[in-house]
């Protein structure tokens, strides 16, 4: 069947049905799916198939055929909606919108709910178009359905409508409909300020309508579907991600729909609901949440009837809504010191507070078999109020119904859980284990504004005391474990067997608690370490001591989260609840708990440097803690400014400090006061002696001798003036190049270049150049420019030694990328030129050797990401060039690389010319090597765009070929770098014809009357009108359209007219040449490609794809 025809009589009908019918029963028995499906396909792909399918929903008695029916209008509807007249988008909508009101008490559900989602698809589609009294007389309808007048089941039906339609007008859950964002956009903001709150107070009312049949029956009566149904709407609309109502009135529409809330150690999810001070009447004032709380007080006592129990579907709803009532905060509540949001919050609480306490009670019916959903819902309200409000509030909110207060309650409530976590010592993660996660975002939602602000903003003493008294037990219970974990051998499980990672999210956590109670938990951390300490050293040789270990292990590793935080991409600071208690409290450097603390640890891994002490008394796992730990102390304290980690360096542990500079390395060269007192110490001198003249350290693993070249050269920072520094880099390295150039003047080299040992060291020393050349800094960058100016022609020559060895070739190339990228912008002219001559060099060898050629038919067989690694070399040479394109961006020089007559732009585009041919299409579908690609190639042509018209004709078409390529790649990025491309040339060539010059004309074959630049006006048109795509793409696309059409006037122009002609409607026809006239003429637009034209192209490319893209792609 090749399609369906719009005007069909009776009998053309019947046999389109059954033709549906019979494909959806073979599409769901998997008999024939192919030809099926393009029979389904063909329905909705038809011009104006309604009739058709509107037969089909009313006579077919096969529900999937109805189904494919319903989805096929939602498909030709959004597609033609842009030459379907008023009355019948009117008359589609308000079809699909009875049709599942009169339907409403069909089994099969499903059906009724695709036919809703329609019709809220379609409704709105038109949004914009239609005016407020059309919107109204459909929501008249809807509100009489949801109000119960036509019963249980259109009440429902109605229901269910607002949820398809709320769900569609929300940002991130909305259908795709081929529209800019900024249509979504529209129709969002118009909802939530015209229509939400009425919706909202709809469903409300609806619910409140059948609470009392629930309440007063004993079984399960039809209405609890509404009420459930009106519960989940109103929740969803919590859920709205409202704007209208907040300071922030600068919207992203990039970012529509993605929120930001939590931070990164919250595991649970918690979404802040702060609809505006115009929702204050319906939320607050109306005593909703009163009613809230009474129908699930209600609820409760009937869990033992028939049909109701506690994960039931009401009781579930009733629960979600209490506790995202919970997260209400903002304007919503007036400006009263906060006096209303307590009040909310307290009959919240109130409410809530039955499913948690007491915990031992909660917890032991649990462990009996009962749900624990009320529980774990319990928790989540915690979670939501501490998130909206601040700790001396949150306490007090229990003191006003308790003798005690919600940090004490808190606190209890945790060790419940984790007594219980314990005590079942099981892998699979229990209800124990959702609390715990939850609880602990509980107390970081407390504690993590006091963990970054100023002394003043404290718990109050009884949240101090409760903190003092859960991590005292946290520690009991962590410790308990690893003792129990010593002699478990499966080695898999999160307590028995965790690693730092696996424990890392926990452990800050407990950290957080343990700094709310500094005074008391760091002076408990110190004696519980010295307790286990001294059991080791006394134990030693007479009893096991493996559960000791253990707990050791874990001991340190809670520490060091509490006095340290992670410092992965950042430079950590000392935790600000330590700073302060050390300054607030005055305490002398020597009495400071985290000083003692610090300085028992260190003393204790010294031992570990006593041979016959390290066997006896350290595991390999208790090892790892200590330099685990080292490293992370290290990090905060020796590389913060407030001396603290250097009045525990200065306790004498000069052993230690050897074992740190080997152990250690890469956190302690971050800061140049650290690397002052490194060069002078007697260990570190021995280090970088041991690299320069001894072989041992060849034994390492080649990564980690790049990684220790590039400490040591780090660490020249430390030295007194910028000559002694270069003196000392030279010092360290020397020996490295005199190596490299004796071994490449071998008159036997390439006899002896395969031999293990050889190979082996050849590619050590460059893995120990290249940690050298990524160490580059100001006060090195003469010594290693000196480093690599010496090694330049034996890099050549080894080059053409190991060209089949592709690991040497690799580390060869990284090399000069990393010094190439570290020393070109501080480097004079002749230096400059110097460079870019060893540059072209090595390209023209590495082209020469076809180092980088793979065959066409190994790459298609290259199956995994991982096998993409043999095309990392020419990754490397696209980095090499992006180096060298950063001199004319960024350059310290005393002079003009132009002196030299050095033109970085061709030398550029010469190594660009080399390497492409070694480039085919079948390896840029690699994403790697295809985002350096085009990466590259966006700038090079943003920027040097003069340069590119003077490459040779097949330099110039091939990267015509690949821009092509890169226009029609699927992942946006790409795509985006190949519009600036092209957005790039094509400006190039009309103001250079403009001004009565060539442009890019010097490529044209003159065979064809169309410009240089025809078929990607071509290719982007037909992307933009006919194909799928990022809606992101829309402006930057617009950018390159708008000079693409400046060059090629003429093919537009004819583009355009056929696209006319293929028009039969007289009323497209003439929708279409206006929209095309506007596209190029509407909002004062001229031909001047500057920042105001482009910003107007942009808005007539907005409104020409709302206006005609629906019907284009029926064409």
């Amino acid at each position: 069947m090749q399609g369906f025809t719009a005007n069909t009589d009776f009998s053309e009908l019947q046999s389109t049905m059954r033709a549906i019918e019979l494909a959806s029963a073979s599409i769901q028995m998997q008999i024939n799916p192919a030809a099926s499906e393009a029979i389904v396909l063909a329905l909705g792909q038809s011009s104006q198939p309604y009739k058709t399918c509107q037969f089909i929903l009313e006579n077919s008695l096969v529900a999937t055929a109805r189904f494919q029916a319903a989805a096929a209008i939602r498909e030709a509807a959004i597609r033609e909606w842009g030459f379907l007249n008023a009355d019948d988008k009117k008359s589609l909508i308000s079809f699909c919108l009875c049709y599942a009101m009169q339907h409403a008490s069909s089994p099969d559900s499903y059906v009724q709910a695709k036919v809703s989602s329609v019709a809220a698809q379609l409704m709105k589609r038109g949004w914009l178009e239609e005016v407020a009294a059309e919107k109204e007389t459909l929501f008249y309808q809807v509100n009489q359905a949801i109000l119960g007048i036509h019963g249980v089941d259109v009440q429902f039906a109605g229901i269910k409508f607002l949820e398809s339609l709320v769900s569609e007008f929300s940002p991130s859950t909305s259908s795709a409909m081929g529209l800019p964002r900024e249509f979504h956009e529209q129709c969002r903001r118009s909802l939530e300020r015209d229509y939400l709150k009425t919706f909202y107070q709809w469903t409300q009312e609806a619910a409140s309508s059948v609470t009392n049949r629930i309440i007063e029956s004993e079984s399960v009566v039809p209405e609890v579907k509404v009420c459930t149904a009106a519960l989940d709407l109103m929740l969803q609309i919590l859920n709205w991600d409202f704007r209208s109502n907040t300071s922030d009135t600068k919207i992203n529409l990039f970012s529509a729909g993605v929120r930001q809330d939590g931070d990164s150690l919250k595991r649970s999810d918690c979404h802040l609901v702060q609809p505006g001070s115009d929702w204050r009447d319906v939320l607050i004032l109306s005593g909703h949440i009163g009613w809230i709380l009474s129908l699930y007080a209600a609820l409760r006592p009937k869990f033992s009837c028939e049909g109701y129990w506690l994960d039931c579907a009401i009781a579930v709803s009733t629960r979600k809504l209490i506790v995202q009532l919970c997260s209400l905060t903002g304007t919503v509540f007036p400006s009263d010191d906060g006096k209303m949001h307590e009040r909310h919050l307290l009959q919240l609480l109130s409410g809530i507070l039955e499913w948690v306490d007491p915990p031992d009670a909660v917890s032991k019916a649990i462990e009996n078999g009962k749900s624990d959903s009320e529980m774990i819902d319990g928790c989540r309200a915690l979670l939501a109020i501490a998130n909206v409000t601040t700790p001396y509030v949150f306490d007090n909110l229990l003191k006003s119904i308790r003798a005690i207060g919600t940090f004490t309650f808190l606190s209890m409530w945790m060790s419940e859980v984790i007594k219980v976590l314990i005590t079942s010592n099981t892998e699979e993660e229990t209800w124990s284990w959702e609390a715990r996660d939850i609880l602990l975002d509980t107390w970081t939602a407390l504690l993590m504004p006091i963990n970054t602000t100023t002394v003043n903003t404290l718990l109050p003493p009884e949240g101090i005391k409760a903190a003092a008294n859960l991590f005292g037990f946290i520690v009991e219970c962590e410790l308990r474990m690893a003792s129990a974990s010593a002699f478990n051998d499966e080695g898999d499980s999160d307590y028995l067997r965790a690693s730092v990672s696996a424990m890392d999210e926990r452990l800050s956590s407990y950290a957080l608690i343990a700094r709310a109670s500094i005074d008391v938990t760091i002076p408990l951390l110190t004696s519980v370490f010295s307790e286990r300490v001294t059991r080791l050293n006394q134990g030693r040789g007479v009893i096991d001591l493996t559960e000791t270990l253990e707990e050791l292990y874990s001991l340190l590793l809670i520490i060091g989260h509490v006095i340290a935080d992670e410092g992965e991409g950042e430079m950590p600071l000392v935790p600000n609840a330590i700073q302060t208690q050390f300054v607030a409290n005055s305490v002398e450097a020597d009495k400071h708990p985290v000083i003692l603390l610090s300085s028992s640890i260190i003393k204790f891994a010294e031992q570990c440097l006593n041979p016959d002490m390290r066997a006896s008394a350290f595991s390999p796992r208790l090892m790892e803690s200590i330099v685990w730990f080292l490293a992370r102390w290290s990090s905060t304290y020796l590389m913060s400014s407030d001396g603290i980690g250097e009045k525990i360096l200065d306790s004498g542990e000069k052993d230690l400090q050897g074992l740190t500079c080997y152990m250690l390395l890469h956190s302690l060269v971050q800061q140049r006061h650290i690397c002052v007192h490194l060069v002078a110490l007697n260990s570190w001198h021995e280090l970088a002696t041991a690299f320069s003249t001894e072989k041992t350290l060849f034994l390492l693993d080649t990564s980690h001798q790049r990684s220790l070249a590039q400490t040591l050269v780090r660490s020249a920072s430390g030295v007194k003036n910028s000559e002694e520094s270069s003196q000392y880099v030279r010092n360290l390295m020397g020996h490295i190049a005199t190596y490299i150039v004796e071994m490449s003047s071998k008159s036997n080299l390439k006899n002896i270049a395969q031999q293990p040992d050889i190979l082996l060291l050849v590619s050590c020393m460059l893995e120990r150049l290249r940690g050298a050349a990524s160490a580059s800094e100001p006060r090195t960058q003469k010594a290693l420019y000196e480093l690599g100016f010496s090694v330049m022609n034996p890099i050549l020559v080894l080059l053409e030694v190991y060209k089949h060895e592709s690991a040497v070739v690799y580390l060869l190339l990284k090399f000069v990328v990393d010094w190439v990228d570290g020393q070109i912008t501080y480097l004079e002219a002749q230096e400059t030129a110097a460079v870019v001559s060893f540059c072209t060099r090595l390209l023209q060898l590495y082209s020469s050797h076809n180092i980088g050629k793979i065959s066409l038919s190994l790459s298609s067989n290259l199956l995994s990401e991982a096998q993409t690694d043999k095309y990392k070399d020419l990754r490397a040479l696209l980095q090499l060039l992006s180096s060298l394109c950063s001199k004319d961006m960024i350059d310290f020089s005393s002079d003009s690389i132009e002196a030299q007559g050095t033109n970085i732009s061709q030398v550029v585009y010469f190594g660009l010319h080399i390497v492409t041919p070694l480039i085919s299409m079948d390896l840029l579908k690699y994403p790697k090597l295809c985002h350096d690609y085009f990466s590259l190639l966006s700038h090079l042509l943003e920027v040097y765009p003069e340069t590119f018209a003077q490459l040779n004709s097949e330099a110039f078409t091939h990267i015509l070929g690949t821009l092509d390529f890169g226009l029609h790649h699927q992942d946006v990025d790409v795509v985006s770098k190949c519009l600036r491309a092209l957005q790039a040339l094509a400006s190039y060539h009309y103001k250079e014809t403009g001004n009565g010059n060539i442009g890019l004309g010097a490529h044209s074959s003159g065979e064809t009357q169309e410009g240089l630049l025809s078929r990607f006006l071509r290719s982007l048109l037909q992307l933009l009108f006919f194909e799928d795509y990022s809606s992101d793409l829309i402006s930057v696309a617009a950018d390159a359209l708008f000079p693409l059409i400046l060059c090629e006037k003429g093919l537009y122009q004819r583009l355009g007219n056929e696209l006319i002609e293929r028009q039969a409607d007289p009323n497209l026809r003439s929708r279409l040449v206006n929209a095309l006239q506007s596209l190029t003429s509407a909002n004062q637009l001229s031909f001047s490609l500057d920042r105001i034209n482009y910003q107007r192209f942009r808005k007539n490319l907005n409104s020409f794809l709302v206006e005609v893209r629906g019907f284009l792609k029926t064409v």
